[in-house]
């Protein structure tokens, strides 16, 4: 609050309560007579008065005077300084440009500045000025404030309230004027001075604050005024920040696309709720280079109600003084409606603007130097990052593609340059991701007026193509590595089965101490070992003969836990742990134990200098396996094999040729790259999924999802029969149908000396004509499923016509799935793979046989 000077031109001195110094200056004038009086007394009286009271009233002035100077000099007490000699404080109070002024808690002015005499003026008395309180008592604009104020003072709080009077305080005398006034008032508490009991003071000011409210108030005005018209416009408005979220339209925008202004709140509306497809990648982000520059974009905007709305866009991004991306500006002309241009020329712009944007090729317009001039809406989709980026005006398209790729993009622009005909696509792989791939089509454009596009850059996003292709082709090698073991596996199992079994035959008539005991189990030993060969070649294509059982894994691994810890070695530990009951699976037992085996001598070789290996089963339900990213399996109950390890891991271009036949990161010598090929075939054949992580430095985990199977009556059966393998005979009649006479030899012998009585035919039709001969009296069918003449499916629908309930054994040295091409849907027949031994067929035999069931369970095979 300004201070007023008087009307000789100086300023009104402070005003200051004297009521304490009148009071000490009596004191000091009694005090002063009453030592004249005893002076007087003594000089009169001195004969009189003993000399002991003299002494003793001197003595006593004496001690006075001592210990007032010991008081003076410890502070006890200090001498008062004059009123002309004002302090430092009383300067600084004085300076203010504000009315201030010091009192009691109960009110009482001790010391007003100045600025607040000249306002609240003094009393008639000549004493200080009224109080803040008393000073706007008069005013009931100010009532509830300067009672709030008031209790703040009372409490020791620091408070201010801003009050508005209809007229401005004057001092005593002066002239009212009437005309609105801000006055911002406030009280702080003192802190004490000394501790000897003072009162506690605060300090008030009044400061006049209209011209700044007056000022806030035009501009709130020219603020709604701005506003105002910029809502009325006859062009629409919009910005959104960074992230695509819009911040503010204005009513002409808000009323085309049929929103309701009086309910936008900022953010709650998206680019991508009213630009359509990938529109909006053409709205966020800005210009590689941090230049801002108006962009002009035509294309179309949704409204409310989902209708079309085609638009120009005048576009400014803006990136803040840190780099980061800023919000954007955007004027938005109404397209549907035009003035300056005819309503031909009007609806060819809108046309090809919806052309250009909503087309699912990305298009780009080059200059001669291969930078890109503009874009269309799948440009942005295809080329963006995650970063916000956009590619946009002024970057080359080379930049965006990996550096094999640049030199072909700039062959293809000298050939344009040339004003060849014919330009070759451009295949290449983006270096932002490099998991994606595009093929560039270019071609010339006439270049005129101020255009400065030299060419047009058409781009077809190939990756899903090039996955296909990738696919197949993987696709092709499998199959042809398995035509070509196929083609040798049906012969060399029929071998095998031969020498397997005959081998079973004589080692029943050898004791084990016998000579002859030690050269047959070394022919068995070598048979099976071949068998497995066939087995391992197979599993390549998937086509191995699996010979699927019922098995509990947790048992299954820790069987193995003694061969895995002499395979791994001593500097590495092997960790083994189950979760729960693990369900069942249904797998090659063979297989599945060489599947880890594999895994855990891969881990073991990952870990030169060392390390652990974890095997982990536990179940994963369907609600669990639904929330997995894993790329083709579909939501099941799965039991899991986990095989970890602390190994170097390996990089993402490895592990997309892990699984290929040949493929290896071992030395020459050390790995023939088949083992993790046998792997993926095994496990894919059974029907299960493999997915491998891996981080370089840290190790690899391979996660095997193998389904649950719910055990049926046939395979409770078998599981039996074969836990108690001491009665495997029978009496029943079997007709047996088999191609190979050695495989049918030894069948025939196997089956005989177990009890059964056994018809014997070589080909389908020969069958045929024994089944007639013994009158179709047979209990079990056991077939061959490639023969000449007539295969075994067609032989048993044939059979099946007389005897629909007739028991069948399939064999076959093919995969189960191509043993039962051709029998449609009767999943009721067993199958028994070759190469089998003589326990194996008799405990089969005698499984189906014992399946006495009115409807025989399917038997599936994965």
């Amino acid at each position: 609050m300004a201070v007023s000077p008087l009307d000789d031109g100086s300023y009104p001195e402070p005003a200051v309560d004297k009521g304490g110094a009148g009071q000490g200056l009596w004191r000091v004038g009694v005090l002063a007579a009453f030592f004249v009086l005893a002076a007087l007394a003594f000089s009169f009286m001195g004969d009189v008065i003993p000399v002991e009271v003299t002494l003793g009233f001197l003595g006593i002035l004496t001690l006075i005077g001592v210990f007032s100077l010991f008081a003076l000099a410890a502070g006890l007490f200090r001498i008062a300084r004059s009123e002309d000699g004002r302090g430092l404080a009383d300067a600084a109070i004085d300076s203010l440009p504000y009315g201030a002024v010091i009192s009691d808690k109960d009110g009482r002015v001790i010391y007003a500045n100045a600025a607040y005499a000249a306002v609240a003026g003094g009393r008639d008395d000549g004493g200080p000025p009224a109080n803040v309180p008393r000073l706007f008592v008069s005013n009931p604009e100010a009532s509830e404030a300067i009672y709030r104020l008031t209790r703040a003072a009372k409490e020791g709080r620091a408070a201010y309230e801003d009050v508005r009077l209809t007229a401005p305080l004057a001092a005593a005398g002066a002239v009212r004027q009437v005309r609105p006034c801000w006055y911002r008032i406030r009280v702080t508490p003192l802190p004490r001075v000394d501790a000897g009991g003072a009162k506690a003071l605060v300090m008030w000011s009044v400061e006049d604050i209209s011209r700044d409210r007056d000022t806030q108030e035009n501009m709130f005005l020219e603020l709604q005024r701005a506003i105002d018209y910029l809502d009325h416009a006859p062009a629409g408005f919009f910005s959104a920040d960074s992230n695509g979220r819009i911040q503010y339209l204005n009513a002409t925008l808000a009323d085309w696309l049929g929103y309701d202004l009086a309910s936008f709140e900022a953010g709650a509306i998206r680019l991508t709720d009213i630009v359509p497809g990938d529109g909006a990648g053409l709205l966020v982000g800005g210009r590689p280079d941090g230049e801002i520059q108006t962009e002009i974009i035509d294309l179309d905007l949704v409204k409310n109600d989902g209708t079309a709305m085609p638009v120009r866009l005048l576009h400014r991004v803006a990136r803040l003084a840190e780099g980061d991306l800023g919000e954007s500006r955007t004027l938005v002309l109404d397209r549907q409606r035009g003035a300056d241009v005819s309503e031909d020329l009007r609806t060819a712009e809108v046309r090809f603007s919806r052309f250009f944007n909503n087309t699912p090729f990305a298009i780009a317009a080059l200059d001669a130097d291969g930078r890109i001039v503009r874009t269309n809406a799948p440009f942005m989709r295809i080329f963006g990052n995650e970063g916000g980026e956009r590619a946009t005006s002024g970057l080359p398209l080379s930049e965006l593609l990996v550096p094999d790729a640049r030199q072909k993009l700039t062959d293809a622009l000298s050939a344009i340059a040339a004003q060849k005909s014919q330009i070759e696509p451009v295949d290449a792989v983006l270096s932002a991701d490099t998991e994606r791939s595009v093929r560039i089509y270019l071609s010339g454009v006439e270049q005129g007026g101020d255009s400065d596009e030299a060419a047009i850059a058409y781009t077809l996003d190939t990756t899903e193509q090039r996955l296909l292709q990738q696919q197949f082709a993987q696709s092709q090698k499998m199959q042809a590595i398995g035509q070509l073991a196929g083609g040798v596996a049906h012969d060399l199992n029929n071998v095998l089965t031969a020498i397997i079994g005959f081998s079973d035959l004589l080692l029943l008539h050898q004791r084990p101490n016998d000579p002859p005991f030690k050269h047959i189990m070394e022919i068995k030993q070598n048979a099976n070992r071949a068998a497995g060969l066939v087995r391992q070649l197979l599993a390549f294509s998937r086509r191995q003969t699996l010979r699927l059982d019922v098995l509990d894994v947790p048992p299954l691994v820790d069987d193995l836990s003694v061969l895995l810890n002499r395979l791994i070695g001593d500097n590495i530990s092997l960790k083994v742990e189950h979760s729960g009951d693990v369900w069942p699976v249904k797998a090659d037992l063979t297989q599945l134990e060489q599947v880890i085996i594999n895994l855990v001598v891969n881990a073991r070789d990952a870990m030169p200098d060392g390390g652990t290996v974890k095997v982990n089963t536990r179940n994963v339900t369907e609600s669990e396996a639904e929330g997995f990213t894993y790329r083709g399996m579909p939501p099941a109950e799965y039991v899991l094999i986990q095989v970890d390890d602390t190994g170097t891991g390996m990089a993402s271009d490895v592990m997309d040729k892990i699984f290929e036949p040949f493929f290896t990161t071992k030395d020459i010598g050390k790995g023939t790259g088949l083992g993790l090929a046998t792997v993926y075939g095994i496990i894919k054949q059974t029907g299960g999924f493999i997915y491998p992580e891996s981080e370089v430095g840290k190790g690899t985990s391979f996660r095997i999802f193998l389904p649950r199977h719910i055990v049926t009556h046939r395979e409770a059966v078998e599981r039996q029969v074969t836990q108690k393998v001491r009665d495997l005979t029978g009496d029943e009649r079997i007709l047996l149908v088999e191609d190979e006479e050695s495989v049918r030899a030894f069948s025939a012998k196997a089956l005989e000396s177990a009890g059964y009585k056994v018809f014997q035919a070589a080909s389908g039709l020969e069958a045929l004509e024994v089944f007639e001969e013994i009158e179709g009296k047979i209990d079990l069918l056991i077939s061959d499923v490639v023969m000449p003449e007539m295969d075994g499916p067609t032989l048993l629908r044939e059979i099946r016509k007389q005897m629909p309930d007739l028991k069948v054994i399939l064999v076959s040295g093919y995969a189960d799935q191509d043993a039962r091409e051709g029998l449609e849907d009767d999943q009721s027949v067993a199958f028994l793979p070759k190469p089998f031994s003589l326990k194996q067929l008799a405990a089969k035999v005698k499984s189906v046989l014992l399946d006495e069931s009115e409807e025989p369970e399917r038997e599936s095979a994965d």
